[in-house]
């Protein structure tokens, strides 16, 4: 069993167990909560498309860890100009676990 939901403007293929990666959530560590916004639910052969979310259907989540992702690094120059630029960015994110999905 597998479902698809929205977190933050973000979609996320999840099973029981996963972990993901989401974007930075208000919730604190050992939290759980429920999503609503659940676009797909798949259980063998029996598929729940929403229209947009699945009616009844929820997942379970609980939040493991809050961190800081690797360095984007941007690197801007201009030929001939001796004109550089180098930039860097740490997106913040919660890393949470699926606990259940009940459709």
């Amino acid at each position: 069993m597998y479902a698809v939901i929205d977190i933050g403007s973000f979609q996320f293929k999840v099973s029981e167990g996963d972990l993901i990666d989401a974007p930075k959530l208000d919730q604190e560590v050992g939290q759980k909560f429920e999503v609503a916004e659940v676009l797909l639910v798949v259980d063998g052969d029996n598929v729940k498309v929403g229209a947009p979310y699945v009616k009844g259907a929820s997942v379970a989540l609980e939040v493991v860890r809050k961190f800081r992702d690797d360095k984007d690094v941007k690197f801007i120059y201009r030929k001939r100009k001796d004109w550089r630029k180098k930039q860097g960015h740490r997106q913040e994110l919660t890393a949470l676990k699926v606990a259940k999905i009940s459709a």
